[in-house]
């Protein structure tokens, strides 16, 4: 047990530092990744199977109760980060539709699994970052696939229903399996939960070695657009994060919340966007989303130690 935990301390502690490795481990040996091929959505499935069996029903109830930062960080999320990635990809890649479309499809996704872990760390409200994840997922389904085709379908032809369909397969039923099944099995559920942390980042390394050998080709044929990929992501990550947290603060929502809704903003399930871009586009398309995936896990890493080690939250 104990070195079961040492382990899934050690993981998450670097966790972009293995997400970097492994992305680099897969484009130089992509063939001996062949046989995860395909498993993208089997691994994204996973996550939010396990997400569902963490969430408590209580924690919906609350925020159902007094729904107004859950409401303001919904918002924000869908207005600010779709509003700058639309700008960042058409600024930096109208020369390039796919990797155009890549940077949409990351900021029209809902928010990453990973805020609720920074939300934690930073001292935010862990509950409400959680009601703000839950929440986003189930209006996902037709705000992302709405939007991708409202915005980049202007550049490459982008079905609604596909999109659509394939976030009810990856996204909404196993989420909600997973609360079925804390629902009604809660007792084993409980014996799965201190194991659902180290299971969930196992299966982002699947993804990633998944996407990574996937698009290899296309990453070594387009090696020239990294930096500038890199550089455009930053942007497109780091401004709603920060805009996210000042606006919040701006609306009168406490310190705690406002940091839950600066990791709520800034950081995307880019692991679905790369899904999604490797099924219904193609995958230079995916390679924006790989991309933001290393930036929003490590500058989400260092706002949430520099807020717990600089900045406590102290109670209202």
């Amino acid at each position: 047990m104990y070195s079961l935990k040492f382990i899934a301390s050690l993981i998450s502690r670097f966790l972009p530092v293995w997400i970097v490795a492994l992305a680099c481990i897969a484009y130089f040996f992509p063939d001996a990744f062949r046989g995860f091929r395909g498993w993208t959505g089997f691994g994204l499935g996973a996550i939010f199977l396990l997400m569902g069996m963490q969430l408590a029903t209580t924690q919906l109830i609350a925020a159902i109760k007094h729904p107004k930062n859950a409401l303001i960080g919904i918002i924000l999320k869908w207005t600010v980060m779709v509003g700058v990635s639309i700008g960042v990809a058409y600024l930096f890649f109208g020369d390039y539709p796919e990797v155009a479309i890549g940077v949409i499809l990351s900021g029209t996704v809902p928010s990453g699994t990973s805020a609720n872990l920074f939300s934690f760390i930073a001292g935010g409200d862990v509950a409400l970052s959680i009601t703000m994840a839950t929440l986003d997922t189930i209006i996902s389904p037709v705000l992302t696939p709405s939007l991708t085709q409202l915005f980049a379908g202007q550049l490459i032809p982008i079905e609604f229903w596909s999109i659509f369909l394939n976030i009810i397969y990856i996204v909404f039923i196993p989420l909600f399996l997973g609360v079925f099944l804390q629902w009604k099995f809660s007792h084993s559920v409980n014996r799965v939960k201190p194991y659902t942390s180290i299971l969930s980042q196992l299966a982002l390394f699947l993804i990633i070695v998944s996407v990574i050998s996937s698009a290899q080709s296309s990453l070594e044929e387009n090696l020239h657009l990294l930096p500038l990929i890199g550089f455009a992501v930053l942007l497109q990550v780091s401004i709603p994060m920060f805009g996210g947290y000042y606006l919040a603060k701006v609306l009168k929502v406490g310190e705690a919340a406002a940091r839950s809704i600066l990791f709520q903003t800034g950081i995307c399930n880019t692991a679905l966007a790369a899904t999604l871009a490797l099924e219904h586009v193609s995958s230079l398309a995916a390679v924006p989303a790989v991309v933001n995936m290393v930036i929003n896990l490590t500058l989400g890493a260092i706002m949430s130690n520099y807020f717990a080690q600089k900045h406590k939250v102290v109670p209202e």
